[in-house]
């Protein structure tokens, strides 16, 4: 069954670790009880079996629970490392009484760095705005797990900031940085200084010819981001990153915002397409199952 949470609470809740661990064993059973019977219960400590290889390694007893072919999998394969990179400018304080993009995001890689942990893959977190605030190792430990999601608790406890964003700049720094192939997954609303999409593009860019494979959650409010669902009073918008103010009604500028968000999200959608990145729309009202279970497609390619 998709889990929701009431993005609201989760600051008040103050139990980063429990709430992820409850997102993961939720999304596993009701992976187990849908379709997707290839991403088993076992997926921590088995691989399904490719035809043609070695059936010494094949464990019958899981064949015999599932009717499929899974092969036990060694510390080797295991080494898959991950780097989540995660926007905390103010934009992404948005909706203000839950932080909601921020919030929804936190508790996302939460989430994730406890299915990486779960597979003995080795994480680290990134958290930027327009330079790098948090950079962690990268390490498979449960004590270093514990160290990232108390990071990330801490995070949803401090005010907004302020200043802007600089999507492109920080990508650029993280490319240079990782030394070894990885997955690199980027929570963000990619709402950046830039007048336009040029640099984004090819900061993009520079990550996938360092060879690493890309993993984008496009993060959104979609009814109000995207869809501008405002009741028709006048209103005063305020430019969270530059403080800049704008007096109107809703109406007055409705379609040609929409249509201005639905290029940006087009352009960004393609670009990522051409570079063989991973995008993945994601509306912080709906269930984290979506962000789960791309992820687990993203590390099935690569494992592939």
């Amino acid at each position: 069954m998709a889990q929701q949470i009431d993005l609201a609470t989760v600051r008040q809740f103050g139990n980063m670790e429990f709430l992820a661990r409850q997102l993961v064993e939720g999304f596993i059973t009701g992976l187990h009880k849908s379709p997707y019977h290839g991403f088993s219960v076992e997926f921590s400590e088995h691989r399904l079996y490719n035809s043609g290889e070695s059936t010494r390694h094949i464990d019958w007893k899981v064949f015999a629970r599932t009717d499929k072919l899974f092969v036990k999998r060694y510390e080797e394969e295991t080494n898959l490392r991950c780097h989540i990179l995660l926007d905390v400018s103010p934009s992404m304080y948005y909706p203000e009484e839950s932080n909601g993009k921020l919030t929804f995001s936190a508790l996302a890689t939460a989430a994730l760095a406890t299915m990486l942990q779960k597979q003995r893959d080795a994480i680290g977190l990134v958290t930027f705005s327009d330079k790098v605030h948090l950079q962690t190792p990268v390490k498979s430990t449960g004590s270093h797990v514990h160290t990232l999601l108390i990071a990330l608790q801490n995070l949803l406890n401090q005010p907004r900031p302020t200043g802007q964003t600089d999507v492109a700049t920080v990508l650029h720094q993280i490319a240079q940085q990782i030394p070894k192939r990885s997955l690199v997954i980027i929570f963000s609303d990619m709402l950046s200084r830039q007048e336009d999409t040029t640099a984004i593009f090819a900061a993009l860019q520079h990550l996938k010819h360092q060879n690493h494979e890309v993993l984008l959650f496009h993060v959104m409010d979609r009814k109000t981001e995207e869809a501008f669902e405002f009741s028709e009073r006048p209103y005063l918008f305020v430019d969270v990153e530059s403080g800049e103010e704008l007096k109107l009604q809703p109406s007055q500028v409705r379609e040609s915002y929409k249509a201005a968000v639905e290029k940006f999200r087009h352009e960004l959608e393609l670009k990522c397409g051409q570079y063989k990145i991973d995008f993945i729309a994601v509306d912080i009202n709906e269930p984290f199952d979506k962000v789960l279970y791309g992820y687990l497609v993203k590390r099935g390619k690569m494992k592939g």
